[in-house]
């Protein structure tokens, strides 16, 4: 692995594959939903979406073939503190995908007439995701747990504000977040790094002139637990428990990531999945997820039900988060939840896609990419007292619940 940082002022991480035929190469940058601002949500989202409108080189079309005429392809996504640019190509294709997402980053243009049609794509994507309770309870959970703070909106927007973006907008925060000290590029491929520290230090080269500003963010504040029931008139009940937690760099976060897989992670033999699936026949799904971000983080429980068993389910998971804060689990059962979530690391960490953007992310939030040696050496040092004092932070008095039914 080679970091460096470019001319500009980026940094920059290379995963050298010898014997892939095939590359990826991008941009994390340092800007999301919560960099939106008042009367501009949805913005970051919008931002992505239209970045591949044109440029003072090319016209969206010339955009969108650029990498699809290799056989390869080009992506972005936003969360609600990153937006990710990337592209997945064969390899010998390297300069031409570094040298398009330079010219997006540094001469996006956002032509008035493709911000129009595109809106209207934007407005049919949040439409339908309102028609997916599942989904939206997620984003009005994060409502419900961060109001008040720049975290407590959709990614996606609304409707009004969206209707009010425009060009300068888009160019605004392209100028104030698309920076050289805000974003990192990212490549996984056979090239040497040297080869690769030549293309990024010419193609970001024109980044230079961008300056630095300050970025305004502020920690949301812990609120109350909030219990509420939203009446959609949908058959099955989507419900969310949930807790706001530590920042990213918490001591427990290893703690908390080996606790989340224990109880409702992608196994079969989840506590959750057992206990209220399994044994009981009380739900259709349920899940546990952390989401981290820079200064807070957040676990929610999701279960989908009929709601004559919504009850009973609460007081399970209730059951089960008590007995997990009220007593060391022992060690041979801790090294088995150790060795299966060590075990799904390590079948992530041979996706190329997952080594890309995970290092991208990791220089780009912790300064360093930490290797999955060391995360795996991690969650195997957690003790039986770490993870109670973890539960602890999920029990039902710290929790917020949300309901659609």
């Amino acid at each position: 692995m080679t970091v460096a940082t470019l001319d500009c002022g980026m940094k920059m991480v290379h995963l050298q594959r010898p014997n892939s035929s095939v590359a990826w190469c991008g941009l994390a940058i340092n800007a999301g939903s919560r960099d939106d601002g008042d009367g501009h949500h949805g913005l970051a989202h919008f931002v992505e979406h239209n970045i591949f409108k044109g440029t003072t080189h090319r016209r969206a079309w010339h955009i969108l073939n650029r990498m699809e005429r290799v056989g390869g392809e080009l992506n972005a996504y936003t969360t609600k503190e990153e937006t990710m640019l990337y592209s997945l190509f064969p390899a010998e294709h390297l300069g031409r995908a570094v040298e398009l997402i330079g010219d997006l980053v540094a001469n996006s243009l956002f032509p008035a007439p493709e911000l129009e049609r595109e809106l209207d794509v934007v407005l049919e994507e949040l439409a339908g995701f309102r028609d997916q309770p599942a989904e939206a309870s997620y984003d009005d959970f994060e409502d419900l747990v961060f109001a008040g703070s720049d975290m407590g909106h959709n990614i996606l927007g609304n409707e009004k504000d969206l209707r009010s973006l425009g060009s300068e907008d888009c160019l605004d925060y392209l100028n104030r977040l698309y920076t050289p000290g805000n974003m990192v590029f990212f490549s996984v491929g056979p090239a040497t790094p040297s080869r690769v520290l030549k293309l990024a230090n010419r193609h970001f080269a024109p980044l230079s002139s961008r300056q630095q500003r300050p970025q305004q963010r502020t920690a949301p504040i812990v609120l109350e637990a909030q219990h509420r029931e939203v009446e959609i008139g949908c058959h099955q009940t989507h419900t969310i428990v949930g807790a706001h937690l530590p920042g990213g760099n918490d001591p427990l976060r290893y703690a908390m990531a080996l606790l989340n897989n224990v109880l409702g992670g992608p196994g079969m033999n989840s506590l959750l999945n057992v206990q209220l699936r399994e044994r009981r026949g009380y739900v259709y799904t349920v899940e546990s997820s952390i989401t981290r971000f820079t200064d807070c983080s957040l676990f929610e429980i999701y279960l989908g039900c009929d709601y004559d068993d919504l009850r009973s389910s609460l007081r399970v998971i209730e059951h089960i988060l008590d007995d997990l804060a009220g007593t060391n689990i022992d060690a041979k059962r801790l090294d088995a939840y150790k060795k299966q979530y060590c075990g799904q690391l390590v079948v992530a960490a041979d996706s190329t896609e997952y080594l890309a953007l995970n290092a991208g992310k990791s220089l780009l939030r912790h300064g360093v990419v930490m290797q999955p040696q060391q995360t795996l050496e991690r969650i195997m040092a957690v003790t039986p007292d770490e993870i109670r004092t973890a539960a602890g932070m999920l029990t039902m008095p710290h929790c917020s619940i949300l309901t659609y039914k």
